[in-house]
């Protein structure tokens, strides 16, 4: 199945994206985490696309979208989901199943108050709702939050952006390193790199703190409109806890926990385990709908 790379003009900034599929299938809208892109789906793109249409965009100032200045563009999360909303809208996606990763949820679990009626399913691969979920690698980013004009802490923050500690999120928890690809922490780098890219993750770090408070809505949104969901978790995720993945269950009748033995891009090391959950829980509780 080939898979399309294309760019949609979204309120003056191009937005890239990838998509495959037939649109006479029930959509899969892939929104990535950080410090990824679409990237990271390009494996399981290619293994839904025959059975559904597949759409993973990149948010402003990650991988091939355009890179507004903070000026041009207000990083927030409330932002990028009002700006998914309107790609979403520009391509006519009526209906859609998400699938969210890390940064995912909060910009997926906006668009889903939004437009409720719109969501068929959920997948989450270690993409918190709440903050039993949050682990103590959160600690710097914690201290930011309280104190974001403190130059050592704001440098403690900044670090997290090296290469070092990109490398670090791919194979951190996973059982065997030397099989997940360098390509993956070099690509996202090269982002990460581009000037004034700093600023922008900064201001996402500093954002993060409004997710917690939006996590009340989120669980109001589950607990009335009881999407289908599948959570396929790395237990061994050095951000996002296995309490994230298990407290799901406390707001959704219909949810399907997995844990899976990786760290905290199950794509890369358990690709394989997660296609055939993904595609169980598709074809069983989306196709039909």
């Amino acid at each position: 199945m080939n898979v399309q790379h294309k760019y949609a003009q979204v309120n003056g900034l191009n937005l890239f994206y990838r998509e495959a599929g037939s649109r006479h299938n029930p959509t899969v809208l892939l929104l990535h985490g950080f410090p990824s892109s679409s990237h990271m789906y390009r494996n399981l793109i290619v293994r839904l696309a025959d059975r559904y249409h597949v759409v993973a965009p990149d948010y402003p100032g990650f991988g091939s979208s355009d890179q507004p200045t903070p000026e041009e563009f207000t990083y927030t999360f409330e932002n990028l989901a009002k700006l998914m909303h309107d790609f979403t809208e520009q391509l006519q996606l009526e209906r859609y199943s998400l699938y969210v990763h890390d940064y995912g949820a909060p910009v997926g679990y906006r668009l889903a108050v939004m437009h409720p009626q719109r969501v068929q399913g959920i997948i989450s691969q270690n993409g918190n709702a709440y903050e039993a979920g949050l682990e103590p690698g959160w600690a710097p980013i914690r201290a930011y939050w309280n104190n974001p004009d403190d130059a050592a802490i704001r440098q403690g923050v900044a670090d997290l952006l090296s290469i070092e500690t990109t490398r670090h999120q791919y194979v951190n928890g996973t059982r065997d390193p030397e099989s997940i690809s360098p390509d993956n922490w070099n690509h996202d780098q090269i982002h990460l790199d581009r000037a004034g890219n700093a600023e922008i993750q900064l201001a996402l770090f500093y954002d993060y703190r409004n997710n917690l408070t939006a996590y009340p809505t989120w669980h109001d949104y589950f607990r009335e409109y009881q999407p289908p969901m599948l959570v396929a978790w790395g237990r061994h995720d050095m951000f996002f806890g296995v309490k994230g993945a298990l407290a799901y269950m406390e707001d959704l009748r219909n949810v399907d926990v997995h844990l899976l033995n990786t760290g905290h891009f199950p794509l890369e090391e358990e690709l394989e385990i997660s296609v055939k959950l993904i595609l169980h829980f598709l074809d069983t509780q989306v196709a039909a709908q």
